[in-house]
């Protein structure tokens, strides 16, 4: 099983950018997606959990309406919508899926399949 982050780049501040996250070869109806986030020097960052039913989406504080996460189940495929972005937002982005959980938490524990994530540069 095989997670693949893509759309990430280069952007100025205020501008968007929509990461993807494929499954290969997998339906996501049992599992949910949480995205993660790492700067240099600084500790990995929980940003937003679906959950595996799709209905409980959390964000952290400081993503919140800015970043908008969704999961297409059939497709095997998860999106995560950045708006407004800001340069603190600067930072490798991971995806990872746990199997059956409600997203109680966004540290990351528990998470079962794991990306190699994609690079997000907010600059001008």
């Amino acid at each position: 099983l095989q997670f693949v982050e893509s759309g990430g780049g280069l952007v100025q501040p205020g501008g968007s950018l929509r990461l993807s996250c494929a499954a290969s070869g997998l339906t996501l109806n049992s599992y949910a997606i949480g995205w993660f986030r790492q700067a240099p020097g600084r500790e990995r960052e929980g940003v937003s959990c679906v959950s595996s039913s799709g209905m409980i989406i959390n964000y952290a504080d400081s993503v919140q309406g800015r970043f908008i996460a969704t999961k297409d189940d059939a497709t095997g495929s998860a999106f995560l919508q950045m708006n407004n972005l800001k340069p603190e937002d600067t930072a490798v982005y991971y995806c990872a899926a746990r199997v059956y959980y409600s997203c109680t938490s966004l540290d990351g524990d528990g998470m079962n399949f794991w990306g190699k994530g994609t690079l997000v540069t907010v600059s001008s």
